[in-house]
């Protein structure tokens, strides 16, 4: 840079700076939101039944954790009060540690009562309120401008695939995934047997690949276990977004622990989500650039439209 500038006049540097200025601007830059336990809930507003349990709830180890759920017929989510704002390509990846503990229900199998329904991993434009249907809802049916990646533990029929232990990608609260992947039938199989799991969730807003991976240690598999093409930037439709998870519960139940969180995600640069948007460096510049473009459309004697 050094060698290059040294070259330039006056006005080429000045319109190097500038340029550079704007990148620095408009730029993508990494940003990560960690959450190693939830002693701290301050960050996020929690919904439905998730805002009556007494939270932060303390799980079967004693680790501090956020409950979703913890009793029959309930439905709860807990979204972060700050919306993030997404770069244009939307990309991001996310890693939690869940646990399902407590199975209650009329039903049994081969270990003990059959529990239920499970919970969602989500996005959604349409605020931090935001909270879907109990039972086979997840507290995410219906939610508008969303994805979200199910983990879903009761068989609801064809729309489950029959599957009463399995993955799913959601969009726009929708509970009919648009690709699904059963995880088996075996007692170590099963996501509601009180195990901790771990998933991750990586979005690439470039090729539009969304990916999940799940293991019952911290180490991430190589391959993904369940992956799907999809424009996230056009079902979210604004880069403004509400991360968090949502659950329910029917006549089945668990406790529906996320004992941590970590999102990493590329932003814009100097842009911030809010609902009345503030003047800022982007918009003064744009209004200069038209003021510009209109000043020059004059004097060169063309219509301004």
């Amino acid at each position: 840079m050094r060698k290059l500038s040294k070259n330039l006049t006056g006005k080429n540097q000045l319109a190097l700076v500038v340029l550079f200025s704007l990148g620095m601007t408009f730029g993508v830059s990494a940003a990560t939101i960690t959450y190693s336990d939830f002693s701290d809930l301050s960050a996020f507003q929690l919904n439905g039944s998730t805002a009556t349990i007494s939270n932060p709830a303390t799980a079967p180890d004693s680790s501090t954790v956020l409950r979703l759920t913890d009793d029959f017929s309930q439905a709860g989510s807990a979204f972060l009060q700050t919306a993030v704002h997404l770069s244009p390509d939307a990309s991001f990846s996310s890693e939690f540690e869940f646990q399902l503990s407590d199975p209650q229900g009329p039903w049994y199998n081969f270990e003990g009562y059959v529990g239920g329904d499970g919970f969602v991993f989500a996005a959604t434009t349409v605020g931090n309120t935001s909270l879907g249907g109990a039972g086979g809802g997840l507290g995410y049916a219906g939610i508008g401008s969303s994805f979200g990646i199910e983990f879903d533990t009761w068989n609801s029929g064809t729309k489950d695939q029959d599957s009463g232990n399995h993955i799913g990608i959601n969009i726009n609260g929708s509970v009919e995934s648009v690709a699904l992947v059963d995880l088996g039938s075996a007692p170590e199989e099963q996501l509601n047997e009180a195990g901790i799991w771990t998933a991750w969730v990586d979005y690439d807003g470039v090729t539009d690949l969304l990916t999940v991976r799940l293991s019952d240690t911290n180490i991430r598999p190589l391959d993904p276990i369940l992956s799907h093409t999809v424009d996230l930037a056009s079902v979210l439709g604004s880069h403004c977004a509400y991360f968090g998870f949502t659950s329910s519960t029917g006549s089945a139940s668990n406790d529906h622990d996320i004992r941590s969180w970590s999102l990493d995600y590329n932003e814009h640069n100097g842009h911030v989500c809010s609902p009345v948007p503030e003047p800022s460096t982007y918009a003064l510049i744009v209004a200069g650039a038209i003021g510009i473009g209109i000043a020059r459309r004059r004097k060169n004697g063309k219509p301004v439209r």
